[in-house]
């Protein structure tokens, strides 16, 4: 089986450095998103919160020795899939951001822990609340 993914759009941020996670960043920048997808943009409102679904481009390539990776913010030898580490099988990022703006095709958020260029593969809404399982 083979899945091939194309960016609905970019990253632009102006930062040397960014965070290693949406839930400590104030970091803000904008998701420049292809024409093609301007009317996907309908109704994403400032102060809502997204969900970015994200390529980790500039990942190293993912090999078995990294199944088990060594977080700085533990120090404990941790599965892949229990972490948010982004040298993964499939290097897929997702981070929570709050919508500042939208302007054309370009939305402007905070939060960001994505580098300048990173590809954005969707963009989702965030729902906080439980749902009633009959609606």
């Amino acid at each position: 089986m083979s899945i091939e993914l194309e960016p609905i759009g970019f990253v632009r941020v102006e930062a040397e450095e960014v965070p290693r996670s949406w839930r400590r960043s104030e970091l803000e920048g904008e998701l420049v998103i292809d024409e093609r997808y301007l009317e996907g943009l309908a109704d994403v409102e400032r102060g809502q919160r997204i969900v970015v679904l994200f390529n980790f481009h500039r990942s190293p390539e993912f090999s078995a020795e990294l199944l088990r990776q060594t977080p700085p913010h533990s120090g404990k030898e941790t599965g892949i899939f229990s972490i948010c580490s982004p040298v993964r099988p499939n290097p897929i990022g997702m981070s929570v951001l709050e919508v500042l703006g939208v302007e054309g095709a370009s939305v402007r958020v905070k939060g960001l822990d994505m580098l300048d260029g990173t590809p954005i593969l969707d963009i989702k809404p965030y729902i906080s609340e439980r749902r009633d399982p009959g609606g």
